[in-house]
């Protein structure tokens, strides 16, 4: 059956293959349409990267319906050179595709050896690219010249779809990388409200280690000097996790008596020792399903490593006046400004603790070594402290305070940086805000060893 006219034949068909944005829909029922003038079992969408030398299947349709597919085959140089759309005809007929190299190569890929194909190449404006669309019909010599004058008339609305197409795919493309970039700003840069300063420029390869490890239930080893912001990035590592919706216990094991620390880590039964009126959990126990940050992990006395050991080796510890062990579902994030390995060089620090630690340690840089930030977090800082104490607004800073900030080695690193500005906004009077390029010194611990 032939249509009434040429004319007919196009404006039906073009109101078929645009009816819808679903360009694999689209070939369904413009396949649909076309049994009724040709052969018609199997229509197929192709584009090009001359590149890789490949054909990419988009879009297919038979008479039960059409999909979006990601079929990739690889091509001969004769069909990918810069030449093609003009070389290669516009429309043909391969009535015996197992005969042409090119065409044997596609019918055997998708399993279509004896049958006849219609093959119509399609241009999209926009740079360049070439498209290709296949007709299939079971048997072989089945196409007349009176079907490809009908076929070719699809030519112009089928460019038009594969351009629409192409550009609804990079938009979606597009919408994907947004969406992962507003779970990075709400999930991955920020603990507690508050965002990671130098996430995309000092923290960078901190940050990229951080997604990596995340994820996964290893323990974690952060180190770098005091004032840096390790609790900040194991929040990061914690909001990152399958864990972030349950416990995050912080403990500074520095801060922590050596008489108590067993008690305040692993708790105690009702009678353990004297004043242990009661049974009492853990920061461990509290910590259960979720995550449990050990800061200044070096100052843990080698009775309590030991204990730590366990907890990492076997998830489970017991209780001190304790004798049932008690299972936990915990991962362990430590971190430390001292030297490690050299304490256990000297005997202070497990070295099996150290190993099961420092599968994936992520180094910290001071605040020297990424200055760059320097102007972000004091406009950071002045906000959060502007709030804090209570001010109508953040005050202008004086002109070429940035640049001797800059010029200052800040061994206290950020938190040292933030004292500054604290205590500058304190005394401020009137005027721009002067920020001295330090505070008060501290003593420096030699045993604190820099970790650059």
């Amino acid at each position: 059956m032939t249509a009434t006219t040429p004319h007919d034949f196009f404006r039906e068909a073009t109101a078929l293959i645009c009816s819808t944005l679903a360009i694999e829909r689209g070939m369904h029922r413009c396949l649909t349409f076309l049994q009724r003038y040709m052969p018609a079992d199997q229509m197929m969408l192709h584009t090009y990267d001359r590149g890789l030398r490949t054909m990419h299947t988009i879009a297919m349709a038979t008479a039960e319906g059409g999909e979006r597919t990601q079929h990739v085959t690889n091509l001969p140089p004769a069909v990918t050179g810069p030449e093609v759309p003009t070389r290669l005809p516009k429309a043909r007929i391969s009535n015996r595709p197992l005969e042409e190299p090119i065409n044997r190569q596609m019918v055997e890929y998708f399993g279509i050896p004896d049958s006849s194909l219609l093959l119509m190449f399609l241009q999209t404006e926009e740079a360049f690219q070439l498209g290709h669309l296949t007709l299939v019909a079971k048997g072989v010599d089945r196409y007349t010249r009176e079907h490809l004058e009908l076929f070719q008339l699809l030519k112009e609305p089928f460019s038009m779809a594969l351009a629409n197409t192409l550009e609804h795919d990079r938009v979606l493309a597009l919408q994907q990388m947004l969406a992962d970039d507003n779970r990075y700003l709400s999930r991955e840069l920020r603990h507690s409200g508050e965002p990671i300063i130098g996430a995309d420029f000092g923290l960078r390869e901190v940050m990229a280690m951080v997604r990596q490890v995340a994820p996964r239930q290893t323990p974690v080893l952060l180190l770098g000097e005091t004032g840096v912001g390790k609790e900040i990035v194991a929040n990061a590592i914690h909001e990152l996790s399958p864990r972030r919706d349950r416990p995050f216990i912080k403990v500074n094991c520095g801060a922590i008596p050596d008489t108590l620390i067993d008690s305040e880590l692993f708790g105690h039964e009702k009678g353990a020792f004297s004043g242990a009126t009661s049974q009492r959990r853990g920061r461990f126990e509290r910590a259960d399903t979720g995550t449990i940050f050990l800061d200044e992990i070096g100052e843990l006395p080698a009775a309590v490593q030991a204990r730590l050991l366990r907890v990492l080796q076997h998830q489970e510890i017991e209780r001190v006046g304790g004798t049932r062990a008690i299972h936990l579902d915990l991962r362990v994030i430590a971190a430390t400004n001292r030297d490690l390995e050299a304490m256990v060089a000297r005997g202070e620090f497990r070295e099996d603790l150290w190993f099961r630690l420092a599968v994936l340690p992520i180094r910290i840089p001071p605040l020297r070594q990424r200055r760059m930030d320097i102007p972000q977090l004091v406009h950071h800082i002045l906000d959060r402290k502007r709030v804090e104490l209570r001010l109508p607004s953040a005050p202008e800073l004086e002109m070429g305070t940035i640049d001797r900030l800059m010029e200052y080695d800040w061994p206290g690193n950020v938190r040292e940086l933030a004292n500054v500005i604290e205590r500058a906004l304190i005394l401020r009077e009137e005027g721009p805000l002067r920020l001295p390029r330090s505070g008060p010194r501290a003593p420096r611990q030699p045993r604190c060893a820099s970790t650059t």
